[in-house]
């Protein structure tokens, strides 16, 4: 029996595929950790073997995605300066595969199918977590949080709020209806849940700010492109005043005090003083891509003690441009800053451009999100995590889309040249 190639890698044709898919590769990001190896094999077994079957297709003209793997392979480099050579070599082949998957998903799975994908397989994480999980006491701010199945709240509320957002696309950007809508509903109230019962606050803050960016911008795509531009400009200011106003005006210890937080985000604003301190050390390269929290080194071990991290592992500095100063210096955060400015403005720019783009409607949300998160959080730095295939999978569909307008373009121009005329 011979199964059709469409069925596998054509997009918006191969949904009983990609669906699952993209929800199983969900579960193997949440629950690597508990599961090992087989989780990881999994997430590989989905997406690398469809090489074989279109190659051309699959991996398309990777020339184009060059600059998606500066970060990753910057950190492959990293190898010949770090202080644990072995460690930055496993991380970073491990990072550079996990793009390369990111990528093929790109090339077969359109926005609507990794839409829905994302519905079931928070769906799943979640259901997961309530079914097996348990609350932890955390001795930094002295309460007990639903940490699920995971080993941190923040990673659970991370789901949860991923879990909304495409619940919310799924049924009013895409216009589900019946069996995906009622799945979305499910979905969108366990995520509720569970981001409640987390009680991480950079995680509802987040996770707010983007549903009402996602609405705001619905209004915003029923003017014509020109006074989108200038509606645009004018709220972007706005906002940079209220939120400069906010923080003389003490709003953001208003706003943290309604999560029982205080101004120094339970311990984060001391934790990123030891990492710009850390990283002053090695300030052009860094230590080393992951080969800073290693066992045995007096920093790490200290500042593991300070936390009350048993473990001894799966700490950081709970930002992303610290941690990557860290590891791989200033030139580092110069590469993966420019990664997610390119692909914010990208996406930016389709949208206010394009009558209707439904794509970078979502997927600016979803930039937005990582960018919004990347200063309390490293949900983009490290492999086998839903924040690094969203990020590169954003980045992805933004070359795939600069491609298709350059070959519209030269069709065009074959249809009136003289040549042909």
């Amino acid at each position: 029996m011979r199964i059709a190639k469409s069925v596998l890698i054509k997009p918006a044709e191969n949904e009983i595929y990609a669906i699952p898919a993209v929800a199983l590769s969900l579960f193997c990001f949440a629950y690597s950790l508990r599961f090992g190896q087989p989780a990881i094999l999994l997430y590989y077994a989905l997406w690398l073997p469809l090489i074989a079957v279109d190659y051309r297709k699959v991996l398309g003209s990777y020339s184009r995605f060059i600059w998606l793997f500066a970060f990753a392979g910057f950190a492959f480099l990293s190898v010949f300066w770090s202080q644990v050579p072995s460690v930055s070599m496993r991380a970073s082949i491990q990072l550079l595969t996990q793009v390369a998957c990111a990528l093929i998903a790109v090339r077969v799975v359109d926005v609507r199918t990794l839409t829905l994908g994302m519905v079931a397989g928070t769906a799943i994480v979640l259901l997961y977590s309530i079914l097996f999980g348990f609350y932890e006491y955390d001795p930094i701010d002295g309460t007990y949080s639903f940490v699920g199945a995971f080993a941190s709240k923040n990673q659970l509320a991370f789901y949860a709020s991923l879990g909304i957002i495409f619940a919310y696309a799924a049924v009013f950007i895409y216009g589900e209806r019946r069996l995906w809508m009622i799945a979305s509903v499910i979905a969108g109230l366990m995520s509720a849940y569970c981001l409640h019962a987390a009680q991480s606050a950079t995680s509802v803050i987040t996770t707010a700010a983007i549903v009402a960016l996602l609405i705001g911008l619905r209004v915003v795509l029923m003017l014509s492109p020109d006074n989108r531009k200038l509606l645009v400009v004018g709220g972007g200011v706005a906002a940079i005043v209220l939120a400069v106003a906010g923080v003389y005006l003490g709003a953001v210890d208003a706003v943290l005090g309604l999560f029982g937080k205080d101004s120094t985000l339970t311990g984060r604003t001391y934790l990123w003083q030891q990492g710009i301190a850390a990283a002053t050390q090695h300030p052009a390269f860094g230590v080393g891509y992951q080969a800073y929290w290693v066992q045995g080194f007096s920093e790490p071990e200290r500042l593991w003690k300070e936390f009350f991290i048993g473990s001894r592992s799966g700490f950081h500095f709970h930002n992303t441009y610290i941690e990557t100063a860290v590891e791989l210096g200033l030139t580092g955060v110069l590469i993966l800053a420019a990664t997610i400015i390119a692909t914010l403005w990208g996406h930016l720019r389709r949208l206010l451009e394009d009558v209707r783009n439904d794509e970078s409607y979502l997927l600016f949300g979803i930039i937005v999100l990582l960018l919004f998160r990347s200063f309390v959080e490293i949900d983009i730095l490290t492999p086998y995590n839903v924040g690094t295939f969203l990020l590169y999978f954003t980045a992805g569909k933004l070359v795939g889309a600069r491609q298709r307008s350059a070959m519209a373009a030269l069709r065009r121009y074959q249809s009136v040249s003289p040549v042909n005329s």
